[in-house]
C-alpha cells in the first residue's frame, strides 16, 4: 500500500491554474492575431485592386451604360474604377428566374452602387455580400402588422435591400434606370443608399455623418423635407423628388439621392437646403459635373 502525501495534491493546484491561464491567454491571444491578421490582408488587398486600372471592356460598359460615367471629371473616374475592382471582388452576384449574369450587369450595378462611395473618405458596403438579380420587376411578399393580426400581401418590386441581408435588383430596371440619367429615378442608387442608412444601426433615414455636429442640422432639414414633400405630393406640385418618398424618412433618404445623382441642378435651385446636406453626407457636388 503506497500512501500519497496530501500535500502534493495542493503544490501542483497553483500549478495546474497557471497553466489553464496560459492556455486561455494563448487561446485569446490567437484569436485576436488572426482578426488583425484577416484585417490587414483585407486591407492590404482593397488597396492592390484600388490601384488597379479597371479592365477596358469594363469602361466601354461603363461608357455605353452607366450615363453619369461620362460626365465625372476623369480624377473621379480613375477613383469609381478602384471602387468597382473592389466591389466586384467583394460581391457576390445570383441570378434569378433565369438570368445569365454577365459582366455587364455586374459593371453595370457597380457603377453605379460606387458612385455614392466617391471622395466617402474610404466608405463601404459593409454587412452583406450578395446581390440577386431578377430579370424584371418581381412579385415580393409583404407582411403587414394591424395590431394581433398579421396579413401577407404581394408586392411587385423593382428592388429592395433586406437589413443585414442581400440587395435585390431587376435588371430591366438597372438599365433603364442607369441609362437614363436624368429622371431621378435609378434602382441601384436608391437600395445602395438604403445600404448606407442601415450602417448606423436602425434603416431611419439617419446614415452615419462623418461629423458629429452635422446630425443636429440634418434632422432638422430632412424632416422639414420630409413633410414638405407630403404636401406638394398633395398638391401635386412636386417636380424634384419621387412622391415614394413619403412612405417614410428611409425611402425618402433613398429617393433624395436618386435625384442628388441624377437631377442635382434641379434640386440645388429648388431645395437648395436638401441639397446642401446631401453634398456634405456624400462629400461631392454633381451640379459641377454639369
Amino acid at each position: 500500500m503506497v500512501l500519497k502525501d496530501p500535500t502534493l495534491a495542493f503544490a501542483n493546484a497553483p500549478v495546474n491554474n497557471v497553466m489553464r491561464l496560459i492556455i486561455l491567454f494563448s487561446l485569446i491571444f490567437s484569436v485576436v492575431l488572426l482578426f488583425y491578421l484577416r484585417k490587414y490582408v483585407r486591407r492590404a488587398r482593397r488597396e492592390k485592386l484600388f490601384k488597379m486600372p479597371l479592365d477596358v471592356t469594363r469602361i466601354a460598359i461603363l461608357q455605353k451604360y452607366v450615363t453619369i460615367y461620362s460626365k465625372l471629371p476623369i480624377t473621379l473616374r480613375e477613383e469609381l474604377h478602384g471602387h468597382i475592382n473592389i466591389f466586384l471582388d467583394e460581391k457576390r452576384f445570383i441570378g434569378n428566374l433565369g438570368v445569365e449574369l454577365t459582366d455587364e450587369i455586374r459593371v453595370v450595378v457597380a457603377g453605379n452602387a460606387c458612385l455614392l462611395l466617391l471622395q466617402g473618405n474610404k466608405r463601404r458596403f459593409t454587412g452583406f455580400s450578395s446581390i440577386l438579380i431578377y430579370p424584371n420587376v418581381y412579385i415580393a411578399h409583404e407582411v403587414q402588422h394591424n395590431g394581433l393580426i398579421t396579413t401577407e400581401q404581394p408586392s411587385l418590386r423593382a428592388g429592395e435591400s433586406w437589413v443585414r441581408g442581400p440587395v435585390v435588383l431587376s435588371w430591366a430596371d438597372i438599365r433603364s434606370g442607369s441609362v437614363n440619367a436624368e429622371d431621378g429615378h435609378n434602382v441601384v442608387i436608391h437600395e445602395f443608399a438604403h445600404k448606407l442608412d442601415e450602417q448606423s444601426g436602425h434603416m431611419n433615414g439617419l446614415p452615419v455623418l462623418s461629423n458629429e455636429s452635422h446630425y443636429k442640422e440634418w434632422n432638422k432639414v430632412l424632416s422639414e423635407e420630409y413633410d414638405a414633400l407630403h404636401k406638394r405630393a398633395k398638391r401635386g406640385k412636386n417636380k424634384v423628388l419621387d412622391e415614394y418618398g413619403t412612405v417614410s424618412p428611409s425611402e425618402f433618404f433613398a429617393v433624395a439621392s436618386e435625384s442628388f445623382f441624377e437631377k442635382p441642378v434641379q434640386m440645388e435651385k429648388r431645395l437648395p437646403e436638401l441639397y446642401k446636406q446631401l453634398q456634405a453626407f456624400y462629400n461631392i457636388d454633381p451640379v459641377s459635373w454639369h
